[in-house]
């Protein structure tokens, strides 16, 4: 029996992915598998997957003929996976040696739906520790209890997909699956979902796993329309804590968060293509009208004065008719 599947997307990361697949060998066990899926790479990656596929233990190449995301990736390998726990790695990131069977041992010793870890944010030559915003590590608790409080940085900010290790039964019942062709916060709509539907869940403190930061592919680093999809993840974040049975509870700190995210965004402007800029306008002052006014208006009350005048410029700001193309 495959006791792990480990899914790793891939696009365009050739000058990283040899570490990632080195890290992989380090990590291989004769039942841990690893999904490789190769998202339409252009630049040489292909070459990299076909020799890991060959070379590497465990390691199983999936193809797309058509780009098609991160969360379409992922999907992908979620559909071939066979594991009882399943796990995520990005394709410019690597792992310490042992990882995954550290992690799952200490999982299994927990018998919970999911654990989130800790990591190191490599960047560059600089490396620092990233926790999970939530404690203590190593307890066994309910993982809706800890999106709130509102007013505070919880684990559901802490949305990283590839920070955990994931039961199978979690699959079984769809709650691992991401929205198809969501470019970019893919994570948050997820990590939501899981918070408010798994039953168990436990922080570790493991630190090997290291996060690479300033790829030049990363959506974080393009200014073109992709990176809009968070405003489509968001409203994701906000439908599902609308139609929670704890929506008074829920809702509050989902507008804050997409009024922090949406304000992070409009301080960022010069980032994005002009017609870009102008969409994230359009489209975030029509985001704002469909959030409920009375807690949009709390959560600009609670945000610092440069952000909350951010947020209200575009508040103010005349919307679109309907059916007007942004860009």
């Amino acid at each position: 029996m495959v006791k792990l599947s480990v899914i790793v997307p891939f696009f365009n990361v050739r000058p990283y992915a040899s570490d990632t697949l080195r890290s992989l060998r380090a990590n291989a066990r004769e039942d841990f598998e690893f999904l490789l899926v190769d998202d339409c790479s252009t630049d040489g990656t292909t070459r990299l997957l076909e020799r890991a596929a060959d070379e590497v233990p465990g390691a199983v190449l999936l193809r797309h003929e058509v780009n098609g995301g991160l969360a379409t990736a992922r999907n992908t390998g979620l559909n071939a996976a066979r594991g009882e726990y399943i796990a995520f790695l990005d394709g410019d990131d690597w792992l310490a040696a042992g990882h995954y069977a550290r992690l799952v041992a200490r999982t299994e010793a927990l018998g919970c739906d999911f654990v989130r870890i800790d990591h190191v944010r490599a960047d560059g030559r600089s490396r620092t520790v990233h926790r999970v915003p939530h404690g203590p590590h190593g307890v066994v608790g309910d993982p809706r209890a800890a999106i709130l409080p509102a007013h505070r940085t919880t684990s559901v900010d802490y949305a990283f997909a590839w920070a955990g290790l994931y039961h199978r039964r979690l699959l079984d019942r769809g709650l691992l699956r991401f929205t198809d062709g969501l470019r970019t916060a893919e994570d948050r709509p997820w990590i939501w979902r899981l918070h408010r539907e798994a039953e168990s869940f436990a922080v570790l403190g493991l630190l090997s796993h290291f996060y690479r930061r300033g790829v030049a592919t990363s959506l974080t680093r393009i200014g073109d329309e992709r990176r809009l999809d968070f405003l489509r993840a968001y409203d994701e974040v906000v439908a599902g804590a609308a139609a929670d049975r704890d929506a008074d509870a829920l809702l509050p700190k989902a507008v804050r968060t997409y009024c922090a995210v949406l304000a992070h965004h409009l301080g960022a402007l010069d980032a994005f293509e002009p017609a870009v800029a102008r969409a994230l306008k359009s489209r975030g002052a029509e985001a704002l009208g469909r959030l409920p006014q009375r807690l949009l208006d709390e959560a600009l009350d609670a945000m610092d004065v440069t952000r909350a005048a951010r947020v209200r410029r575009l508040r103010r700001r005349p919307v679109a008719a309907k059916g007007a193309s942004a860009i």
